[in-house]
């Protein structure tokens, strides 16, 4: 019997939901504007299935090619929606954005990283992305273990490890990416960006040999280094962490230089 040439194999795909509490394409640029740090390019890629449950006011019309266009714009690939009522599906199969309400994220697939953005001109950090069906809880430690990269990360390469600690033992050059659920590690120099914690666990911590980053972030709180990094601390050895701020108790970065 010849082989078929048509074959469907269920897969886990890695993804975001990310939760709009607004329709208009400009407002949401604005917020996206100011969660990011005016980055162009946040995510890698990854798809995202857009949820509009939070939106109270609906208005008669809605620039659907816009929102997915700006998704698209920081790096996510828009697949679905949820949420969206249904005068509004014809124009959504227009797109190809299929109506995901009735499939249950639990149900014989990973959990999905979650992102909230919402039109709140007062908040200045990224929110956690922050599995829906297994949030770690702050004292949890990522499930596998680590991942050592012998190798520097070059420009436009990325290193995605969801589930534990990245060791770089050579570095991250400029342009280059890594993304753990963990720690990271670098033991070399930190010139890339470096997301640690990425599915929500605020515990994570950033160490670098020589720290000299264009973006570093734990559970999507970041900060970008458009006009380079303070001289107290580039080029020495730096650990990044979350702390609560003292009036607030929300969640920013503390960096701190090692004495080696």
């Amino acid at each position: 019997m010849p082989e078929p040439i048509v074959r469907f194999t269920p897969t886990n795909l890695a993804g975001f939901v990310v939760t709009l509490a607004a329709t208009s394409p400009a407002r949401l640029a604005d917020e996206l504007h100011k969660v990011f740090a005016g980055a162009n390019r946040y995510f890698a890629g990854e798809v995202a299935v857009l949820d509009f449950r939070e939106v109270t006011e609906w208005p008669t019309h809605v620039d659907w090619a816009g929102i997915a266009a700006l998704m698209r714009r920081i790096g996510l690939q828009p697949v679905g929606v949820r949420g969206v009522p249904e005068p509004f599906h014809t124009a959504l199969a227009r797109l190809n954005l299929a109506l995901l309400d009735a499939i249950s994220p639990e149900y014989g697939a990973q959990p999905t990283p979650h992102a909230t953005v919402a039109v709140a001109p007062e908040r200045t950090a990224l929110p956690a992305a922050t599995p829906e069906a297994t949030q770690a809880a702050p004292n949890d430690s990522p499930r596998s273990a680590s991942r050592i990269i012998d190798r520097p990360v070059r420009s436009g390469q990325q290193i995605h490890h969801p589930d534990g600690d990245v060791i770089l033992m050579n570095g991250v050059n400029p342009g280059g990416e890594v993304i753990a659920g963990g720690h990271i590690i670098c033991w070399g120099p930190l010139s890339g960006r470096a997301i640690a914690g990425a599915y929500g666990l605020e515990t994570a911590r950033i160490f670098a040999h020589r720290f000299q980053p264009e973006l570093v972030a734990i559970a999507g709180i970041f900060k970008t280094f458009e006009q380079g990094v303070p001289p107290v601390l580039a080029g020495k050895p730096v650990q990044v962490r979350l702390e609560p701020t003292p009036e607030t108790a929300e969640m920013r970065l503390q960096f701190d230089i090692l004495e080696l």
